[in-house]
């Protein structure tokens, strides 16, 4: 069971990870840093989205509108950083 709870542990650091460069690869396209017209850039872009956005739609819908400042992803991080604290301190160490 101990071996399920750290691979849970793993996913939802990798998550959390994956959650910081869609947030980077949103501010590259918006500043016109990178070109979306290009294939590898557009490829990239669109996984980061499909992967994130399962989870950030519904807390979008949730918040209210702040005049184009998007603040789920931060909610997501810390939401999913709660869920790794508690599986590292209260379930682990009680887990065979």
């Amino acid at each position: 069971m101990q071996p399920i709870v750290i691979v849970l542990i793993l996913i939802i650091q990798f998550y959390r990870y994956l959650l910081i460069a869609a947030a980077i690869f949103s501010w590259l396209v918006a500043f016109d840093v990178v070109n979306m017209r290009s294939r590898a850039v557009a490829t990239i872009g669109e996984f980061l989205y499909r992967i994130t956005e399962p989870a950030l739609g519904p807390i979008r819908r949730r918040l209210p509108n702040l005049g184009g400042l998007d603040i789920s992803p931060i909610i997501l991080f810390f939401l999913l950083l709660l869920i790794e604290i508690y599986l590292e301190r209260y379930v682990l160490p009680f887990v065979p």
